[in-house]
């Protein structure tokens, strides 16, 4: 159980941030369909800092010695890089889809092509090879809370939950957790995100009391762009093995299903995105989930394809959509190029 916890944690924190961030974008008005490339984007621009911040010598240091905390700081610096530089990457879905009035859709898509593209490009070009690493050690033995980071020995035993939620998991789960919760009630019960919404649902009554719309739209997918960004790169520490190569395993379209069945509303997203998240664990993990059935690996032994493990995820994606979309109510002016001329 403990296992199936903490990977269900680890696929399902990245798609509930995703999600969040198309919630931030449609609810101002504007689709993202980029996600996807923006978490391309962000993951190797993460991985990139923290492969940079392995040859400074304070780092190596603190992984000599042991200081845990040091090495949070780093996990802590590299999320708030991807973010930074999402946002600046969503930058040009907001220039095309606001200043130009193009088809969002189409923008968000060229965004998705662009970015594999430039990661694999830069990659290649910083590395002669088509994966960006670490350059030394894992991602379990940097950036993985440890017992001794939270005051207990290290030969000390800790119960089920201390073992689940304390030990061997990120810190960067917690904090996009955290993040998730802030943000969902500044969506919902601030001034700002109430705002943000009216610009989504009717940008001209909007305008009509003073709101600037291209401001609050521009800050919807800003702050898209930043999730998305940090969604990428927690994705590649986790789940990735803090690697980047131009593709987080359509995580950013996964997102985008969480989303429309949450029906843009972040607690039924956390739902989904955990539900989600554990079929993308057995998915994954198949072959080490035991039942306890005599001590057999089930899911290895009942005869089902590997395949047939991988594609779970996704064959439930399409089967929740179908039963669910039709009931899902998106933001009215989503996907319309705002015109202050219109009524």
């Amino acid at each position: 159980m403990t296992f199936i916890i903490q990977q269900t944690i680890v696929y399902a924190v990245p798609l509930m941030i995703v999600a969040l961030a198309g919630v931030y974008a449609e609810r101002s008005g504007i689709i993202n369909l980029a996600l996807e490339g923006i978490m391309i984007f962000g993951a190797f621009c993460g991985v990139m800092f923290v492969n940079i911040m392995q040859g400074q010598q304070w780092v190596l240091n603190a992984f000599a010695q042991k200081q845990y905390g040091l090495l949070q700081l780093v996990e802590i610096l590299a999320m708030l890089t991807a973010a930074i530089l999402g946002a600046v990457f969503s930058l040009l879905l907001s220039f095309a889809s606001i200043n130009l009035r193009a088809d969002q859709t189409i923008g968000g898509t060229a965004l998705n092509l662009l970015a594999p593209a430039l990661v694999l490009f830069l990659v290649r070009l910083l590395t002669a090879q088509n994966t960006l690493f670490m350059s030394t050690g894992d991602a379990a033995s940097w950036f993985m809370l440890k017992k001794t980071t939270f005051g207990f020995d290290k030969d000390a035993e800790l119960s089920f939950i201390g073992n689940t939620f304390l030990h061997k998991v990120y810190l960067a789960n917690y904090l996009c957790i955290l993040i998730f919760i802030i943000l969902s009630i500044i969506l919902y019960k601030t001034r700002f995100g109430l705002r943000l919404r009216s610009c989504g649902e009717n940008p001209q009554a909007a305008n009509s009391l003073g709101i600037n719309v291209i401001k609050m739209r521009y800050a919807g997918t800003t702050i898209s762009g930043a999730l998305a960004g940090m969604g990428g790169f927690v994705y590649a520490l986790a789940a990735a093995n803090c690697s980047s190569n131009g593709d987080v395993a359509g995580f950013g379209f996964l997102a985008l299903a969480v989303m429309i069945f949450g029906n843009w509303n972040p607690l039924t997203i956390a739902g989904a995105s955990f539900l989600f998240g554990l079929f993308k664990c057995i998915s994954a993990g198949y072959s080490s989930i035991d039942i306890n059935m005599d001590g057999v690996y089930l899911l290895r032994e009942i005869g089902v394809s590997p395949h047939v493990y991988r594609m779970l995820p996704y064959v439930i994606t399409l089967i929740v959509l179908a039963f669910t979309s039709k009931n899902s109510r998106a933001p009215k002016a989503e996907g319309i190029p705002y015109d202050k001329s219109m009524r």
